[in-house]
């Protein structure tokens, strides 16, 4: 019989990991033809998550549970999950109900006909502000244009991975991740199914703008050179003019007599050329901060506790 883990990242979720376990149940309940691991990865929550996650462990042995020993952030918390997946495939969801579970039978069909990495598709982005909306579709038209990689717009991680994609995505251990990328990068068979997204059952998003703006610059910087090389142009561009320029300031003064530019001009080519450096300095600075932090070669994330069919399990 084929094992199925669905896992589920946790950070401060106690208003709905209830309702999130009985949906899961009815459908585990519902497909006796797979086993099933409910795979809770509890990414140092400051709530009553992990003592309900300990009473869901005691109540149902499909429920299994890695506690990281502080708030790492959701990339790491879902390499911990896929560290201790048991699974021949795994699905990945939020646990505010946002992704609903009626679409996991969609996605465990489509991975019996041989598709590897079956992504699910927003139809709508749910209670979403427009601006943030407009951003978030800029951001991915940016990214799509300066990768080698189809980073697919309107899908998350609400996903169906296979044995051999778990696996890959094992191996790639860097600190600072952008898991979203990673799926594109390591490849294998995929499709779509297409869902609505549905809106929190409580709670808030933690991922406020700043978050996502971070969230954005790591995507941009783990899959692309392409800021480095825009900076180069730019100071190519900026080069080229500044030359032009000056060739037309020695020319008029020589052959008319016209006096250089003065304190408003200097003033604005000092600030527009300092400007640039500063720009060009920070695209460096962002790339010089990942590898410094790489180059520490820490963990990705620690366990502070774990159920005992995790514990075998790097």
């Amino acid at each position: 019989m084929k094992k199925v883990t669905i896992l589920i990242p946790c950070y401060n979720e106690q208003e709905s990991l209830g309702a999130l376990y009985a949906a899961l149940r009815q459908l585990m309940d519902s497909r006796p033809d797979y086993a099933w691991q409910l795979l809770m990865v509890d990414d140092g929550s400051r709530d009553a998550t992990l003592d309900i996650v300990r009473r869901l462990r005691q109540g149902d042995a499909r429920v299994s549970y890695v506690s990281l020993s502080r708030n790492f952030g959701k990339e790491n918390a879902m390499l911990a999950g896929f560290d201790h997946a048991a699974g021949d495939c795994m699905v990945i969801m939020d646990a505010d109900l946002q992704h609903p579970p009626t679409v996991v039978p969609d996605m465990l069909s489509l991975w019996e006909q041989g598709y590897q990495d079956v992504y699910a598709r927003r139809i709508t982005r749910g209670k979403e502000s427009w601006l943030r909306r407009r951003f978030t579709m800029l951001y991915y038209r940016l990214l799509q244009h300066a990768t080698r990689y189809d980073v697919l717009p309107n899908v998350g991680d609400f996903r169906l991975l296979d044995r051999r994609c778990i696996d890959a995505l094992r191996q790639l251990r860097e600190t600072q991740r952008y898991t979203k990328g990673m799926y594109s990068w390591i490849g294998f068979r995929k499709h779509e199914v297409w869902f609505e997204q549905q809106d929190r059952f409580a709670g808030s998003s933690t991922f406020n703008f700043s978050r996502l703006l971070n969230l954005a610059i790591d995507g941009i910087t783990s899959f692309t050179t392409a800021p480095l090389r825009l900076a180069t142009y730019l100071g190519l561009v900026v080069s080229v003019v500044a030359f032009l320029y000056m060739c037309y300031i020695l020319v008029t003064t020589l052959i008319w007599g016209d006096p250089v530019a003065g304190y408003p001009t200097m003033m604005t080519v000092m600030l527009f050329l300092g400007g640039v450096q500063l720009l060009s300095l920070g695209i460096i600075g962002e790339y010089l901060g990942r590898i410094f932090y790489e180059t520490k070669c820490r963990p990705v994330y620690l366990v502070g506790e774990a159920s005992d069919d995790c514990d075998e399990r790097p």
